[in-house]
C-alpha cells in the first residue's frame, strides 16, 4: 500500500502533463485559474485534515499549553525551509514573470522546472510522513488514511501536471519536452516521499513536528505561489470555486476514509 501511494502521484502527473497533446493551443486563463484553484483547494483541506489534526492528536501528551508546540513550530519550520530553498535554489515563476534564488545562465525552461520541483517536495514529504506515521502505528487504519492522502495529492496532480506542461510548451516549442519536463517534475515527490517515510518512522517522537512541517510548506506553496499565479482577481468567481470545489473534495475524501 505504502508503494502504491508514492507511485500515484507521480503518475498522476505525467497523467496531466500528458494533457499537452490534447490541447492544440495554449489553455485560456480562466481554464488554467480553475486548475490552480483547485490544486489550492486540495492543498488546504489535506494540510488540514491529514496533517494538522493528526499532529494535533499526536501531541496531546505533552499536557497543557506545550500540546501546541509541535504543530505550531513545525508550521513555521516547514515555511521557512522554503524560504530558503527560494533562496538557493534559481527558479523562474511564470504566473508572476520574477525570477527567484541566485543568478543562473540556467535556460528558462530549466528554471520553470526547477520552480514546480520545488512545489512537488511538500507534497511528497506530506505522503511520506503519513505513511511513515501508519507504520509506525502498525494500524491498518492508519495506512487507509495515508493512502487517502496520497489519492488526494494524486488528483491535484493531473490539473497542476497540465498547469506546468502547457506553459512548459510556449517555452520550449516542443509538445514532447513539455511533457517530459512537467512528467520528469513530478520525480521529486516520490523521492521526497521515501525520505519523508524514514524519517517518520523512524523518529517517533518527531512525528507531530513532521506532519505539520509537510503542512507549513504546502500552505506556503498555496499562498504563495499557487494563488497568486491563478490570478484571483482576473476571473474571482472561476478561481474562488476552484478552490471551495478542491476544498471540499479532500475533505470528503479524508472523512470517508481517513
Amino acid at each position: 500500500m505504502t508503494v502504491l501511494g508514492m507511485s500515484i502521484i507521480l503518475v498522476a502527473t505525467a497523467l496531466g502533463s500528458a494533457m499537452v497533446f490534447l490541447f492544440r493551443n495554449q489553455v485560456s486563463d480562466k481554464v488554467n485559474t480553475a486548475f490552480l484553484g483547485f490544486s489550492s483547494g486540495v492543498m488546504i483541506a489535506a494540510s488540514i485534515w491529514s496533517l494538522i489534526l493528526p499532529s494535533l492528536e499526536g501531541a496531546e501528551g505533552y499536557g497543557g499549553i506545550m500540546r501546541f508546540l509541535p504543530t505550531a513550530s513545525g508550521f513555521l519550520i516547514g515555511g521557512l525551509f522554503l524560504v530558503v530553498i527560494d533562496y538557493v535554489v534559481p527558479h523562474f515563476h511564470k504566473g508572476t514573470n520574477a525570477e527567484e534564488g541566485p543568478h543562473s545562465r540556467l535556460q528558462k525552461s530549466t528554471k520553470m522546472f526547477l520552480a514546480v520541483t520545488i512545489h512537488n517536495i511538500p507534497e511528497g514529504l506530506a505522503v511520506g510522513f503519513a505513511f511513515g506515521a501508519a507504520a509506525t502505528l502498525g494500524e491498518y487504519s492508519g495506512y487507509i488514511s495515508a493512502l487517502t492522502l496520497a489519492i488526494g495529492m494524486a488528483i491535484q496532480n493531473l490539473p497542476e501536471g497540465a498547469a506546468v506542461a502547457l506553459p512548459m510548451r510556449e517555452s520550449t516549442g516542443s509538445r514532447g519536452k513539455a511533457f517530459l519536463y512537467g512528467a520528469s517534475s513530478g520525480i521529486a515527490e516520490p523521492v521526497a516521499a521515501i525520505a519523508g517515510y524514514f524519517f517518520a518512522s523512524m523518529l517517533t517522537v518527531l512525528q507531530p513536528w513532521l506532519l505539520a512541517f509537510a503542512a507549513g510548506t504546502m500552505i506556503f506553496v498555496v499562498a504563495e505561489d499557487l494563488i497568486p499565479d491563478a490570478h484571483l482577481s482576473t476571473h474571482p468567481h472561476v478561481g474562488t470555486w476552484g478552490v471551495m470545489l478542491g476544498f471540499v473534495v479532500m475533505m470528503i475524501l479524508d472523512i470517508a476514509f481517513g
